[in-house]
């Protein structure tokens, strides 16, 4: 069985064996026998689908979804911002109880250009967790531009825009369980440096966030992705203090920031209403 075969198999609906391909499949057939697609940017297509309706599935289990994403008229690559594995950048919004997730949509995708036997991209998605959004930047359910207007998404746009710079970061999760960031010229950015405590902010104007870590309470691989297994990577917002302890204590001192987040309570949660636990 091919690639594109398997592709179109895994838009079939879950757990029924006896269900025909869904209409995103047949389109896909269509314009292969038409002869507009090949058999490659079929799959390449079918592939983005397929990956989709996992990340819908995924966030569903864990929250309500927005149905509209938080997306660019135009995709920053073609403006000199950096690449993702396609031209599609997306947010997608999920509201737990009073908790929002922000996370990222398009770093997962199979790249442009893909060839058979390759993954899924950077093989990771970026998510931040809050309940500290404020209410000009909190639309209700079914009005997601308002959150283009809180902290949460600037920061989880920036890191995303580093993570993509970088290539991804999944081989550096992997060698050091888990990464710190920090950001400097806080006092420029646009919504950050209005809405955030000035005990997350450093004296050389600097915030930091953490990568990976601490887990949160819900699980973090998706191995029915199309192409490879896909990690959720959260994005945690620390104090000034604790970045501060993270350059002065490197590894051993971030580890141990994540070890004390945990037995604080804090765990993932980026909470604009906590102390420093260092």
């Amino acid at each position: 069985m091919n690639l594109f075969k398997k592709l179109l198999d895994s838009l079939k609906r879950p757990f029924n064996q006896d269900t025909q391909a869904s209409p995103q499949a047949l389109h896909l057939q269509e314009l292969v026998t038409a002869g507009n697609l090949n058999e490659a940017e079929a799959a390449n297509m079918a592939a983005r689908t397929a990956g989709a309706a996992c990340l819908d599935r995924y966030w569903g289990s864990i929250g309500t979804v927005e149905r509209d994403v938080l997306a660019y008229m135009i995709s920053p690559s073609f403006s000199g911002g950096p690449y993702w594995p396609s031209t599609r950048q997306a947010y997608r919004v999920i509201r737990r109880g009073d908790n929002i997730i922000i996370a990222t949509e398009g770093l997962s995708d199979p790249f442009d250009d893909d060839a058979e036997g390759t993954g899924n991209g950077f093989e990771m998605e970026l998510f931040l967790e809050t309940a500290d959004i404020p209410e000009h930047a909190r639309g209700p359910l079914g009005d997601v531009a308002p959150f283009q207007r809180s902290w949460a998404f600037e920061l989880v746009e920036h890191i995303a825009k580093t993570v993509a710079d970088a290539g991804g970061i999944t081989h550096r999760l992997d060698q050091y369980g888990a990464l710190s960031i920090e950001i400097p010229g806080f006092s420029l950015s646009s919504h950050m440096s209005d809405q955030l405590p000035a005990h997350f902010v450093t004296e050389d104007d600097s915030t930091g966030v953490l990568l990976g870590a601490p887990e949160p309470d819900f699980p973090t691989r998706l191995d029915d992705m199309p192409l490879s297994p896909v990690r959720m990577v959260s994005v945690v917002l620390i104090t000034a203090s604790e970045l501060e302890y993270i350059r002065s204590g490197g590894r051993a001192a971030r580890d141990d920031l994540v070890n004390r987040l945990k037995a604080a309570g804090i765990g993932h949660m980026s909470s604009l209403q906590r102390d420093s636990v260092v």
